[in-house]
């Protein structure tokens, strides 16, 4: 019996030792976030069109938000898809022409929405600046955000990060009858 005690003993230590119990030091995700870099996707297609893009700071992320009006056309159960991913170069419009942006790591934003009315051909959506379409200076991990033009009701966006960053990407009502596209960055993983 006492054999069999002590072998049941050693085998536990064993098991001890291979399968060690949890650090108390163990690092607890940044501000509690979990969202990964992996691309961040919704399909449905919209009339709905870009009026602004902004920028904003916040404790654990930065932040950019897509205005968008109310879709021109009603798809009942669907708002404005996207595309968020990170890339080696992110591409303008049409052209496939590269945009050079300022940072380690690279965003593509492709919203499935015009910057411009479709039936008026104006535009909804023109940066003063292309290369700057929005003033991110001081940001901790947005380094420049940058209007790549709009294609068959796609507009893209290129936003360069301080690195490969998680991000997370949703979409919010209003104001008014509008909608919002809205990207954070966290400051660090």
């Amino acid at each position: 019996m006492r054999r069999l005690f002590v072998l049941t003993a050693a085998v536990l230590a064993a098991v001890g030792v291979m399968v060690p119990a949890p650090s108390a030091g163990a690092a607890a995700p940044y501000c509690g976030i979990r969202w990964g870099s992996l691309e961040k996707a919704s399909s449905p297609m919209s009339s709905a069109a870009l009026t602004d893009i902004r920028a904003g700071r916040h404790t654990c992320y930065d932040r950019l938000v897509f205005d968008l009006t109310r879709p021109q056309v009603s798809f009942p159960g669907q708002a404005v898809g996207y595309s968020v991913r990170y890339v080696p170069v992110v591409t303008a419009d049409a052209t496939g022409d590269p945009i050079r942006l300022a940072g380690g790591a690279f965003l593509q934003v492709a919203v499935h929405a015009d910057a411009h009315n479709v039936a008026t051909g104006a535009p909804t959506y023109r940066p003063r600046d292309p290369s700057h379409a929005v003033n991110v200076t001081g940001f901790r991990t947005f380094r420049q955000v940058a209007f790549g033009g709009t294609f068959e009701g796609i507009t893209t966006v290129g936003l360069g990060v301080r690195a490969r960053l998680p991000f997370r990407v949703f979409r919010l009502a209003g104001p008014g009858t509008g909608s919002r596209l809205v990207i954070d960055v966290a400051h660090r993983w």
